[in-house]
């Protein structure tokens, strides 16, 4: 199982970034995939569940309104669309493969930072 994120970077509050998270070395769309979150010196938060079949989701409170997850399985791709950026959203963001309702692979995780 390989995931790598990318598309993070420096954005102003109230902008807006994309990130994507390649996956390989599995049936990407047999599986849940998550966005979770780490602030810096603060644990991990769940951000976003998308579920693989079905394809419905779901949003921690923060993130609702304003975050759209999704998912190109013909691709093995996992986005999470991010508007209205706020200072608080700044962390390391992870894609991670579900099994059940656990986490059992993680990205490197891309950075972003919310700041004027």
């Amino acid at each position: 199982v390989e995931l790598v994120e990318s598309g993070g970077g420096l954005v102003q509050p109230g902008g807006s970034l994309n990130l994507s998270c390649a996956a390989s070395g599995f049936d990407f769309s047999s599986y849940a995939m998550s966005w979770v979150r780490q602030a810096p010196g603060k644990g991990l938060e769940w951000v976003s569940t998308t579920y693989g079949a079905a394809g419905s989701t779901s949003y921690t409170d923060s993130a609702k309104g304003r975050f759209t997850i999704s998912r190109d399985n013909a691709k093995s791709t996992l986005y999470l669309q991010m508007n209205n950026l706020k200072p608080e959203d700044t962390a390391v963001y992870f894609c991670a493969k579900m099994s059940f309702t656990e986490f059992d692979s993680w990205g490197q995780g891309t950075q972003v930072t919310v700041s004027s």
